[in-house]
């Protein structure tokens, strides 16, 4: 006798999973069975994934809402495709596409037809992985030339960095004084030194809410 399985993937914690659930919720899949996974479809190294294929046996069956729930690399969505029917020996359905059904069509034709299918929509859905790539890259260059800064924010300074820094410089006293001083490491602080030294285009941020402006320090 045949086992039925299911399983769920969206990419981030944020988002939610209901609407695959609902889908499968509708089939005979035992809780047991069922495999929900919040990771991204960039691979196949996924824990509950994993756990699931290690459990197939011949003739099992395996339920997915679509064909991007697998998996997001078209190479490698072909690639796991092969394995589970293949080597396994399990069926697939894909509840999205009805021509993505290995229980259907197992001659020459339907198998065929399936695998045309199966190729199309992978290619689809990496291409659709690599536009959103393309998409983010390109709003972060946007948001860059507004002038927005990504990251934590810088650590404000003590306000007496401008002194110590001079103090510094004239040998008075060691840089692990200054360290102490501002509570910074000493990336930190020559990071902070070179937007000093940098001719009068920097204002630093001062813990009392001023800045350092650098142009009187050059």
């Amino acid at each position: 006798m045949r086992n039925i399985y299911g399983y769920v993937r969206v990419s981030t914690r944020e988002q939610n999973e209901d609407r695959q659930l609902l889908a499968l919720a509708k089939l005979d899949i035992p809780k047991g069975n069922l495999y929900v996974e919040k990771q991204s479809g960039k691979d196949f190294q996924r824990p509950q994934y994993r756990k699931m294929v290690r459990k197939f046996r011949r003739d099992d069956l395996l339920y997915i809402k679509s064909i991007d729930r697998l998996g997001r690399n078209y190479g490698e969505i072909l690639e796991q495709w092969r394995i589970l029917t293949k080597e396994k020996g399990v069926d697939i359905v894909v509840l999205d596409m009805p021509l993505l059904d290995t229980r259907r069509g197992k001659d020459l034709m339907g198998t065929f037809l399936s695998d045309i299918v199966l190729q199309v929509l992978s290619f689809v859905a990496e291409n659709e992985r690599c536009s959103i790539r393309q998409r983010q890259a390109e709003g972060i260059a946007a948001a860059k030339a507004r002038g927005v800064r990504f990251g934590r924010p810088e650590k404000a300074l003590p306000d007496g960095f401008p002194a110590l820094v001079r103090a510094w410089e004239a040998k008075q006293i060691p840089l692990s004084q200054v360290l102490d001083s501002c509570q910074i490491s000493a990336a930190t602080f020559y990071r902070r030194l070179r937007d000093v030294r940098d001719p009068g285009q920097y204002k630093m941020p001062l813990s009392n809410g001023t800045h350092f402006d650098s142009s009187f320090y050059c």
